[in-house]
């Protein structure tokens, strides 16, 4: 907590703390019954990944918590070696985060291209939309699971239509309080006083219980046991930073300030292993939960610490009336979250793109939906790649003179790597060229290994001609690493270039 905030902002760093730690009961309840643990294991790792991160973690506004994308994965593990080794491999999965951190390799999700990010966020706003429609289902006395039909869909229907409204037009009226409290609080006393009968959070599970006690993962100590654990944690500590880091990087880009993505990256290790040790699922930070705290108005540690202190305080104090909130309201609260996450402004410009980024947009969006957010930046990442390589491979271009004795000079423009190997040898023609061609590198770059290769089959093809190649311009690196063009090189101490050659025979 800043100590330079004013009465003004820790009133609404508290409320926007209350309005996350009322959004986040349905949310952990729902993801621990995804991976098949009890709600309280949920709301356990609520509490402390919310406490934690946003105490030590590098970016203040952010809410961390247990998440769905992690919960899938989870899941396999727990149907098949139980909670204890899910409780261990959270503990590994946060010492993995620590060294991750430790060894500043968070600076990398600087690298994710922008048209990933905005798929990234597209996407995650398109999985917290269709997820709320899973409170749509009850069920069923023969234990099918059906949808709400009549008037319980009518009545459900109408509760959102309601608190959606509440959101949306208070502000114009007046912003005292956080519209999304307050259309919470308003529908809410409206069913309970009105008797409405509509599903609530205790028909998901009851949220009662104690302090997180201190408990030690009761797994075998042996090679087997981290044989098991340690592909599950691998994953999802890959899964939770990249979900953590890609939501620093949109906030930083909302508030217009800088977060510290390894001071993040600890922060995470450090709230999974005490989450691990005290019984709870682990997670990672909540695109969601962060969208209402940023939205609210909230850009201080205090917001975090209230929502992690009023969630342990429904669960030791309130149950009872926190389980008489409708779900109606929560479900609103968060189709408004998915509404003002994704990014509308990308579908009018998709046009206007590259047609790269606008596969990579699309692409993203729907893989992220379909399998999960992991996958979905990798895919991402390589197909920016590939297409930022095809472009400079067709950037590679050469003038061409004839010098007052004769000989015919290439002046090389561009990038010579393994994509523009191909281009490279077709700018030359050895059979109809002079006895004697120079090859001026001053303008151009050998990137890699097959860049070297090119211009040694350059050379022996002049050779083969029965021509002179002159090669003027190249790095120390290269006269290295050249093998049948070596003896080509002419070497200017003033005017080569220095630069270093990814290459491993250097290394």
């Amino acid at each position: 907590m800043s100590p330079t905030l004013t009465p003004q902002q820790i009133k609404t760093n508290l409320l926007s703390g209350l309005t996350v730690a009322l959004a986040l009961v349905p949310e952990a309840i729902a993801f621990a019954f995804v991976a098949g643990v009890h709600p309280l294991t949920g709301l356990y790792a609520a509490f402390m990944m919310g406490l934690i991160t946003a105490a030590i973690g590098g970016r203040p506004g952010m809410i961390s918590g247990a998440t769905g994308a992690l919960a899938v994965v989870m899941v396999a593990l727990v149907t098949t070696h139980g909670v204890e080794y899910l409780f261990a491999t959270v503990v590994l999965m946060g010492c993995l985060q620590i060294a991750f951190g430790a060894l500043k390799l968070g600076k990398f999700i600087r690298m994710v291209p922008h048209p990933v990010m905005l798929g990234f966020v597209n996407g995650l706003a398109i999985v917290i939309f269709l997820a709320q429609f899973g409170h749509f289902r009850v069920v069923a006395e023969d234990g099918t699971s059906q949808w709400l039909q009549g008037d319980a869909l009518m009545i459900m229907g109408t509760l959102i239509v309601i608190t959606m409204a509440i959101i949306y037009l208070l502000p114009r009226l007046t912003k005292a309080v956080p519209s999304s409290l307050a259309g919470i609080v308003a529908v809410s006393l409206a069913v309970i006083f009105l008797d409405i009968d509509t599903r609530t959070v205790g028909d998901l599970a009851s949220i009662e219980g104690g302090l997180p006690s201190f408990h030690l993962p009761m797994v075998p100590l042996n090679l087997e046991t981290l044989q098991i654990i340690l592909p599950y944690s691998a994953i999802l500590a890959a899964i939770g930073l990249i979900e953590s880091l890609l939501t620093l990087n949109l906030i930083d880009e909302i508030t217009d300030t800088r977060g510290q993505p390894n001071r993040e990256c600890v922060g995470q290790g450090v709230a999974n292993v005490v989450t691990g040790f005290f019984g709870g699922m682990g997670g990672c930070a909540m695109i969601g939960q962060s969208m209402i705290n940023i939205s609210n108005g909230a850009r201080s540690r205090l917001s975090g610490i209230a929502a992690a202190l009023f969630l342990l305080s429904f669960i030791l104090f309130a149950s009872p009336l926190i389980e008489q909130i409708p779900l109606a309201a929560l479900i609103a609260l968060m189709f408004v979250v998915s509404e003002k996450t994704f990014e509308w402004a990308s579908l009018r410009v998709l046009h206007k793109v590259p047609k790269h980024d606008a596969f990579v947009i699309i692409a993203v969006t729907v893989v992220t939906v379909l399998t999960d957010l992991a996958i979905a930046v990798l895919v991402g990442v390589i197909i920016s790649a590939l297409a930022f390589a095809w472009q400079h491979a067709k950037t590679i271009y050469a003038n061409t003179r004839t010098e007052t004795n004769g000989w015919k000079t290439y002046d090389l423009h561009g990038s010579v790597f393994f994509a523009s190997t191909q281009n490279f040898m077709a700018l030359f023609s050895p059979l109809s060229d002079p006895d004697d061609v120079i090859v001026d590198f001053a303008h151009a770059r050998v990137m890699d290994h097959s860049g070297l290769e090119a211009i040694d089959s350059l050379a022996e093809r002049y050779r083969a001609a029965g021509k002179r190649l002159h090669l003027r311009h190249l790095s120390p690196d290269c006269l290295e690493l050249l093998g049948k063009a070596r003896d080509m090189v002419e070497v200017n101490l003033m005017e080569d270039p220095h630069y270093h050659l990814a290459d491993n025979r250097l290394g």
